[in-house]
């Protein structure tokens, strides 16, 4: 499995990243959003599954993950990925997430009765930039 080059680790503590994945109509979906880079070195996100992308990414779970250096632009980690989906009910992985950002309660963005899944990204190529 591909891992993210010492020269972009960097990237991995940045606060926000860019998530494309491919709708039913076959168009990219572009979306910004929170994530983590977990202890075994992968990219997890939270998310809810009443989104789109969530529904995007089970229908096909191929998708790209993007994060650009704010201070130097050319800077950049693209990790083209396979996600892996699985519950989080209990939301452990959220709070998790939810700490890196200032202790945000990922619980307030949710409406009664959804629910949120944890999405890591199995890298099948990486490219870097910078």
């Amino acid at each position: 499995m591909p891992t993210v080059p010492a020269s972009h680790q960097d990237l991995l503590a940045a606060n926000v990243a860019i998530l494309t994945t491919i709708g039913k109509d076959g168009y990219p979906q572009v979306t910004a959003l929170w994530f983590l880079a977990d202890e075994d070195g992968l990219v997890k996100l939270s998310l809810n599954t009443a989104r789109q992308k969530t529904k995007n990414l089970l229908a096909n779970p191929q998708c790209t993950f993007f994060v650009i250096d704010q201070v130097n632009l050319f800077h950049t980690l693209e990790i083209r990925a396979r996600a892996e989906i699985t519950p989080d009910p209990d939301y452990v992985f959220a709070d998790k997430l939810g700490a890196k950002y200032g202790g945000a309660n990922l619980r307030t963005m949710d409406r009664p009765g959804e629910s949120r899944v944890i999405v890591t990204l199995q890298p099948v190529k990486i490219n870097t930039n910078g």
